[in-house]
């Protein structure tokens, strides 16, 4: 049996658990949205940008998405076009994360965390004055929508903040500790014999 290098042994690890990853983030989304929270305080953004940041392409956008319909059938559907802005916009927190997945250091995450919020907030809230009954039809309709929402703002940036941080540094955490021991050949899920 062929030995593998550091780098063979690291993407094996990180592929290995990928799927529970993603099994344990779609959790994640679903349990926090319909446990009771502040508005707006929940973990999809979150979910959306670190998909795009760590997760292979091809489940990147999917996990938000699918964690948003899963909850939403639990919740209860609304209007399907305020709702399809929602998934939008999630799906493009997504692809901001593919895109700084390139060129990933902290300034980077931080500013597509809070692109995130305001992509989220502008999406979101356009489609509530496009298509709810609430505010006239024009363009004061549509900046009283952003000023009523701005409220609900502050949850979106901050819990997007949080969860970004933790997600991001959680999983950096990890994958810099089995990068340590795969690179000194240690099995990690054996006990070390001295």
């Amino acid at each position: 049996m062929k030995k593998l290098n550091f780098k063979q042994r690291l993407a094996l690890f990180v592929n290995k658990h990928s799927l529970l990853l993603v099994i344990a983030l779609l959790s994640f989304g679903v349990i926090a949205r319909l446990a009771p929270h502040a508005p707006n305080f929940a973990p999809i953004g979150a979910i959306a940008l670190f998909g795009g940041l760590y997760l292979p392409r091809r489940v990147a956008l999917f996990a938000p998405i699918l964690a948003m319909l899963v909850s939403d059938y639990l919740i209860g559907f609304y209007s399907p076009l305020v709702m399809a802005s929602t998934y939008v916009s999630f799906t493009i927190i997504g692809l901001l994360g593919l895109t700084v997945r390139r060129n990933k250091n902290f300034a980077n995450v931080a500013g597509a965390t809070m692109l995130g919020s305001v992509i989220f907030f502008l999406v979101t809230n356009a489609a509530v004055w496009k298509f709810g009954s609430f505010y006239p039809a024009d363009i004061s309709g549509l900046m009283a929508s952003y000023i009523n929402a701005i409220r609900f703002f502050r949850n979106t940036f901050l819990s997007d903040a949080l969860y970004v941080g933790v997600l991001a540094g959680s999983y950096e955490f990890v994958t810099s500790w089995a990068s340590r021991e795969l690179s000194l050949g240690l099995n990690t899920f054996e006990p070390v014999k001295s």
